[in-house]
């Protein structure tokens, strides 16, 4: 831990932050885990609000643009910089996570993981893509809204990596007839007390490379509040693009430019490549839902 994160942050502060969060974390934990045993919809319902009040205890200060689908199950498409994404976009979408399988032995998160119907899947795993596909399809047909991170790892925060194309391949499912609804979602970390992050800060948010994870998060609960953007695009299908790699592509694009206004403050500028895609304006938009409560 250098220096300035000891200056910035304080231990009195963590610790309190810390224990609350583990008290919430685990009176919560039976009632999900008797609601996804019977099956009750509050097992769908319960992790949002669970997230929506982990931000607060973390101290993240979710600012929403742009409104989320709410037509029908929908694939959200997402960069990915830190674990804290999953509090962040958990507190403002009603669906379960693809994750990848590791996840699921990790002591305490991979048990909060299977509670939130993570669907885990193998990356490197090419033989079993097809099974993943369906397994990601299955949820899809029974109604549950997933949140894909196709950057397959999780970036510096700074900007958004190529994304892998192949499990874009459920977009091109029907759901009582119609496509899917795809809407690419944008996240970044702006600011710290508010005072704008940069590059030396958003590491603060960001988890990635050979990060320890036990210092990064007690760092987190120990700093001042962040702001961190979500924003959320238009909706499409994959018949405006033709094929998963240029629906893949184009969700790409408008991420990463999402990324890059709201990290340089401009999160107001005409997204160029929304204005420039002529697939977008070519399919309807699904109907989409006011922001979450609490979110500004």
């Amino acid at each position: 831990m250098t220096r300035t994160a000891r200056a910035l942050g304080s231990s009195g502060r963590g610790a309190l932050r810390l224990t609350v969060y583990l008290l919430w974390t685990l009176l919560l934990i039976p009632l999900q885990a008797l609601a996804v045993a019977r099956g009750w919809r509050l097992c769908r319902t319960l992790p949002a609000f669970y997230h929506g009040v982990c931000t607060r205890l973390m101290g993240l200060d979710v600012v929403v643009r742009g409104r989320r689908a709410a037509d029908g199950p929908v694939l959200f498409v997402s960069n990915h910089s830190s674990y804290l994404d999953i509090t962040v976009l958990g507190s403002q979408i009603p669906g379960s996570f693809v994750a990848k399988s590791e996840v699921g032995s990790w002591p305490f998160f991979g048990l909060l993981a299977r509670l939130q119907r993570t669907v885990f899947v193998e990356r490197k795993a090419r033989a079993s893509v097809d099974k993943q596909r369906d397994d990601i399809g299955g949820r899809l047909d029974a109604g549950d809204s997933l949140i894909l991170f196709p950057e397959g790892t999780s970036s510096d925060g700074n900007r958004t990596l190529p994304f892998k194309t192949a499990l874009f391949a459920v977009a091109a499912r029907r759901i009582d007839g119609r496509p899917l609804t795809v809407q690419p979602v944008s996240v970044a970390a702006t600011r710290l007390d508010g005072i704008p992050m940069g590059f030396a800060f958003r590491p603060f948010y960001a988890w990635y490379g050979d990060m320890d994870l036990a210092p990064h998060l007690w760092q987190a609960f120990r700093l001042g509040g962040m702001t961190v953007e979500v924003e959320f695009h238009p909706p499409v299908t994959i018949d405006g693009f033709g094929s998963r790699k240029a629906l893949a592509e184009h969700c790409q694009r408008v991420i990463a430019d999402g990324v890059a206004r709201a990290i340089s403050g401009r999160p107001d500028a005409l997204p160029a490549a929304v204005a420039t895609d002529a697939a977008v304006t070519a399919t309807p938009a699904p109907a989409v839902a006011d922001p979450a409560p609490g979110s500004a």
